[in-house]
């Protein structure tokens, strides 16, 4: 019998997926800079060459804005330069076409409001330039005429400079030279400059007569109908990458603009790239790039993009933190550039104002291929200025269910309800605590989304009430490829609606993914996200129940038959073409199915969305991954730097696929990856189909027991983890952050991205070589300590120390000063443990004080928001004294939990040690002290978590 059609398409997918480079990524399906012809136009341009020209008479000041007009002198096209001064010590800069000849595309949803104003005001101005406040510590915004450039300086420091290389381009809006418009217009144009011509000698006469300024600026106007014919360039209007055909009717329309930081030697941020923390100069190079990308096993060390985009730079010294966010959702290259401001132009007034011939500089200059130029100067000055200044910007990341914070057991596939519950019953039988059990696409009735193969998953609600009965749950995917298919309601829906991406020329987009011939939703579209959002309701996903969330994959969107494995960038999103969008559809797609996973509990429950593609502001919807690694033991190195960049710019629940996505992990690997994402925010592992089964029992008992204790550790610290999580809710301070965030005046750890700190209070050096018998880590501060978490031995700070590990060993430290909240009993999931004990770690400085929070709520829903319904305390230790006082009085909340332990690490032996309650009641508490550890520890204070206490040592 001949094959069926849908029997073929699987394999033909598959057969796509391996040429797509399934054993390592094929660099030829992905442009470099000299192949994108809007990148290779820009970089052809030489610095200090900028023809732009600020035309001060046009000069308007508002209470919440200036405006003025900037022009290119060498084709006389004017942009409108918008310069805003936000509150919280922000500076916006926008600048359009003046009268472009359609509308240029803004990026909308992105900023979670309107960014509040405050007024500015003009200081000096003459021929040359201007001078405008800031109102903050003797800011000012200097602006220069000839060419265009904006300084902003505090004081006599220079912070930050705009243009002053003069690479500002701003492509702007024309008429094909080939079309009838354009013969109509070059036509009349001839006319009037005979017209000119006529009257141009008495224009020149009172020229000469003095006319000054003012008579320079008329002359300016009135040559502005003379415009220097512009060469078309290859790639301006059509452009081909290996059988791709881009038509772009819009023609060029890219953008670009350099900043300099002087004083500045590290800047980080633009993920995604799977390269180091520390931004690295791109001359000689391509720069970095930014466009989402569906890249199988990608590259190490490498600047192609990957598979989300955050266009915010992070600049960092010593002396102040500060923020770039370019915000532009268009295909963007990045190049970062190194040198000594006493060479340029701007280092010589440097030099003159600080008296330095070798200040370090770095410039980085962005360009995106369409939209304009909006940028958020994020003035700091210290790091937590700068994350908060970002989150008034784009929001924080959503608050996660503590048992999202749990171990996630995942893999491409598990093949039906059957294997799903031996996979449940095995960790059981090992004793592994675990959370979540995730479904990928063969879950699926032939790779239809919302649907369940009928044969593999006949009874999903029965599959999903077993892991309930056990308080587990469980995450299937749902990706944003819909197969066309006449049989499928999705399909007919979407088509019926016309909510499809259309292809320039109106039909419905199609393109080859996971299900075949497949077309992809306009989630760009706010009508379109309302309607897949309502599709996640228990009456529309079938079988679905509460405890099933989403993982939305593919989302880039990635078509395997398209250009760079992506969408044709000419095709539309209403009257936008996808070139605009690009970089935001992944976010869309989060956004709705986060929208919808609430609306189906009615705006009670938490949700839980993973998604591969991300942008600015990402954080508001859920966790990411970062994607299609690799079982090397380059990539669990990787994974660090990956996920603090992506920290940096607002994005906490990071994590890698534990083991190595493709291929098959050594047992040495497997167990290092565990015990090092065992301590980072999303701790899940996962594999290709292709791979062994790699469950955590299958490496024989004493990998088993390696490897339980590392998922043990993680659940043990999962009220620190989920306090962390409301911290970053709150404030917008990364989970996992690098050590130059709490430590930014010690260069030592400007470039440091083997180790990381979780909030303050722990450090965490995993062990990722082959065959590692030690680890070097550096402890931050000096005259601060630390505690080894395993053994309690002190180490003082700003040092580099040497730590002998074994196969079993996770260097973990808590700093001195610091009170971090355990759950010792660790039980079979997160949930089994709301109502258990406390254990507090107190960790004395060498001041002999320590301070922390715990936070509890119901651990799902949204009550902690909307009824304040929950605890949040202070600890805090010191004089002897250990106390518990409330820090959210409004708050109404209880919980059965209560203190069960307190070791004090560095203390001294007390004769007593007694508790006062709430009440004022007075009793003995038991200790014991170890004086070769000086650890103290005291035996069932037995008091409620959520109450006022004190324990006073004697």
């Amino acid at each position: 019998m001949a094959p069926s059609v849908d029997r073929m398409v699987p394999l033909l997918v598959a057969l796509l997926f391996l040429c797509l480079g399934a054993e390592a990524v094929d660099r030829s399906n992905f442009k470099t800079c000299e192949q994108s012809s809007f990148c290779k136009r820009q970089r052809e341009l030489k610095p200090g060459q900028s023809p732009y020209r600020a035309l001060l008479d046009t000069l308007e000041l508002s209470d919440s804005r200036i405006t003025l007009q900037l022009i290119n002198d060498n084709n006389k096209v004017r942009l409108l330069l918008e310069l805003y001064r936000l509150h919280g010590n922000m500076t916006r800069v926008k600048i359009n076409e003046l009268k472009p000849l359609k509308p240029r595309y803004e990026v909308p949803d992105v900023l979670i409001t309107d960014p509040p104003t405050e007024p500015m005001t003009l200081v000096a101005q003459d021929e040359n330039g201007l001078v405008l406040s800031l109102g903050v510590d003797e800011q000012r915004v200097i602006v220069s005429a000839r060419p265009f450039r904006l300084d902003i300086v505090e004081g006599p420091t220079v912070l930050l400079s705009l243009n002053s290389r003069g690479l500002l381009t701003f492509e702007h809006l024309r008429l094909r030279k080939d079309t009838i418009s354009h013969k109509i217009t070059s036509t009349v144009g001839s006319m009037w400059d005979s017209i000119k011509s006529v009257f141009s000698s008495k224009h020149d006469a009172d020229a000469e007569d003095g006319g000054g300024a003012e008579n320079a600026e008329q002359a300016d106007d009135e040559d502005e109908q003379t415009v220097k014919e512009e060469e078309d360039k290859p790639g301006m209007w059509e452009e081909t990458f290996k059988t791709h055909s881009d038509s772009k009717p819009n023609g060029p329309s890219s953008i670009s603009l350099d900043f300099s930081f002087p004083g500045v030697d590290h800047v980080y941020g633009i993920p995604e790239h799977a390269d180091t923390l520390k931004l690295k100069d791109t001359d000689g190079g391509d720069p970095y790039r930014l466009y989402n990308l569906d890249v199988f096993q990608y590259e190490l060390h490498n600047r192609m993009a990957l598979y989300g985009a955050v266009p915010v730079v992070i600049s960092h010294n010593t002396e102040r933190t500060m923020g770039i966010f370019w915000l532009n959702a268009a295909e963007t290259w990045v190049d970062i550039s190194s040198s000594t401001a006493g060479k340029t132009v701007f280092g010589k007034m440097m030099d003159f104002v600080q008296g330095s011939s070798e200040v370090p500089q770095i410039d980085v200059r962005w360009i995106s291929e369409s939209g304009i130029i909006d940028v958020f100067v994020m003035l700091g000055p210290t790091p937590n200025d700068v994350f908060a200044q970002y989150a008034s910007l784009t929001g924080t990341q959503a608050f996660p269910p503590l048992s999202t914070l749990g171990y996630h057991q995942c893999r491409w596939n598990y093949n039906d309800q059957e294997d799903v519950k031996a996979v449940d019953e095995g960790l059981d039988k090992h004793d592994i605590p675990y959370d979540f059990i995730w479904l990928d696409i063969e879950h699926t009735d032939g790779k239809r989304y919302f649907t369940w193969d009928p044969h593999k998953f006949a009874q999903p609600k029965e599959m999903l009430q077993g892991l309930m009965d056990k308080r587990r749950k469980m995450v299937a995917i749902v990706d944003p490829h819909i197969k066309v298919d006449s049989g499928y309601k999705i399909h007919n829906e979407i088509r019926s609606k016309s909510f499809y991406v259309k292809t320039k020329d109106g039909a419905d987009y199609e393109g080859w993914c996971w299900p075949g011939n497949s077309g992809y939703p306009d989630f760009t579209n706010p009508e379109i996200r309302a309607w897949w959002a309502s599709k996640f309701a228990y009456d529309q996903y079938e079988g679905s129940m509460e405890n099933l969330f989403t993982w939305n994959d593919m989302n880039e969107p990635s078509v395997f038959n398209g250009p760079e494995v992506t969408m044709h960038k000419d095709a539309l999103h209403g009257s936008w073409e996808h070139r605009d969008v690009h970089n935001i559809y992944g976010l869309y797609v989060q956004r709705a199915t986060s929208e919808g996973l609430i609306q189906r509990s009615g705006g009670v429950e938490r949700p839980f969305v993973l998604t591969r593609a991300f942008f600015a502001g990402s954080q508001r919807y859920g966790a990411v991954w970062t994607g299609d690694n690799a079982a090397e033991w380059g990539h669990l190195k990787s994974s660090i730097p990956m996920c603090l960049s992506l920290g940096l710019v607002g994005i906490s629940f990071c994590g890698a696929d534990v083991g190595g996505f493709f291929k098959h992990p050594s047992t040495e690997l497997l167990v290092r990856w565990y015990q090092a994402g065992a301590y980072q925010p999303f701790f899940r592992t996962h594999a290709h189909l292709d791979t062994p089964r790699r469950e955590p029992w299958l490496f024989g008992p004493d990998n088993t027991a390696l490897i339980r204790e590392a998922i043990r550790q993680r659940y043990a610290l999962l009220p620190f983890w989920y306090q962390l999580f409301y911290n970053a809710y709150r404030t917008g301070q990364p989970v996992m952050r690098a050590l130059w965030v709490e430590y930014p005046k010690e260069p030592a750890t400007f470039a440091i991205e083997d180790e990381y700190l979780l909030g303050k209070d722990l450090l965490v050096h995993p062990v990722t070589d082959e065959g590692a018998k030690g680890v070097t880590a550096y402890l931050p501060g000096k005259g601060e300590i630390w505690y080894d978490v395993h053994t309690f031995q002190k180490h003082k700070g700003a040092q580099n120390l040497y730590i002998p590990v074994t196969m079993s060993s996770i260097p973990v430290f808590q700093r001195g000063g610091s009170i971090i909240s355990r759950k010792n009993r660790v039980r079979r999931s997160s949930a089994c443990m709301e109502n258990d004990p406390y254990t507090l770690y107190v960790a004395l400085s060498p001041k002999g004080t320590a301070e922390g929070e715990i936070y509890i709520d119901d651990f799902h829903t949204f009550n902690f928001e909307k009824e304040k319904q929950f605890i949040h305390r202070r600890l805090h230790f010191s004089d002897n004294a250990l106390s518990s006082s409330n820090l959210a009085p409004d708050s109404n909340f209880s919980t059965a939990a209560w203190i069960e332990k307190v070791i004090i690490l560095g203390a001294t032996q007390p004769t007593s040690i007694s508790l006062i309650a709430a009440d004022g009641t007075k009793s003995a508490v038991e200790f014991e002290f170890d004086s070769a550890a000086s650890v103290l520890s005291l035996r069932k204070p037995g008091v409620n978590a959520g109450a006022d206490w004190t324990v006073l040592l004697q």
